[in-house]
């Protein structure tokens, strides 16, 4: 992610009765969700750890796709989606979302990491977005992305990310820097994650392209496990996350959970 431009300016709607209701009904909803999600967390913790990720955290700028979303300045136009391959076997979907003249695409490892989550190949995992994206309006523009570019046809990546959570739930995407985010992932955007989750640092594996910071270093030293005293498994994506990245990442993440098992 890129350094903060600007402060935010958080807005207060207005009190009026209906709405306080439905806001009311809203985040009871929430807190609902979110308690259905720490109960699986919970279950999958009890039993220890398994060969895959609890949960696969994205960076998205540079890192999940090739753009940084501060440099853009419209939000994503559906109609001029770019339609093309989605890889051998796959079939054809929309491959690039256009802000502007500015086309965005998911970087390689991304969307095979997508493509194989989506397909069940990794029991147990779930997956979540991490960006201190620096503006309301990059906020709103990676968001309008996401609800366009596919994974497979028809399949939105939003789609995808939503997957194996409660209805409606959407505590695994932490976008963005306005409080109670902020431009530092280890305070806010992991420990968010944590509590919405349910899921331990040290079952979750990172992936961040570090080009304006090192915060894989920032989260797998300040987002330790009070009993493992470990943090999240880290890989740095300097070129966009790669297949070669995200292959990585599985292993480094299942060695680590072969010697926790072995020393226990």
């Amino acid at each position: 992610a890129a350094p903060m431009l600007a402060a935010r300016v958080s807005t207060v709607a207005p009190s009026i009765p209906t709405r306080g209701k439905i806001a009311v009904a809203s985040s009871k909803k929430s807190v609902a969700r979110a308690a259905s999600s720490r109960v699986v967390a919970a279950r999958a913790m009890a039993e220890g750890p398994g060969p895959f990720p609890e949960l696969a955290v994205f960076d998205l700028d540079a890192c999940f796709w090739d753009e940084e979303m501060y440099t853009l300045r419209d939000i994503v136009d559906p109609a001029k989606s770019v339609r093309g391959s989605l890889g051998e076997g796959v079939g054809e979907g929309v491959v690039s979302a256009m802000s502007g003249n500015v086309a965005i695409s998911i970087n390689p490892g991304a969307l095979k990491a997508l493509q194989e989550y989506h397909a069940g190949k990794y029991p147990g995992m779930r997956i979540a977005a991490a960006s201190s994206a620096d503006t309301p309006l990059a906020v709103r523009i990676g968001r309008s992305a996401l609800d366009v570019l596919e994974i497979v046809p028809g399949v939105t990546a939003r789609q995808v990310f939503a997957l194996g959570w409660p209805t409606g739930f959407d505590g695994n995407m932490q976008i963005g820097r306005t409080p109670p985010l902020s431009s530092n992932k280890s305070q806010t955007h992991f420990p968010i994650l944590k509590q919405e989750t349910g899921v331990g640092f040290d079952r979750m594996l990172f992936f961040d392209d570090c080009n304006w910071g090192d915060h894989c270093a920032a989260v797998a030293n300040g987002c330790q496990d009070e009993v493992t005293k470990l943090g999240p498994v880290v890989v740095r994506t300097p070129r966009g996350l790669q297949v070669a990245e995200w292959e990585k990442g599985l292993q480094l993440y299942t060695d680590r959970a072969r010697k926790l098992q072995t020393a226990s």
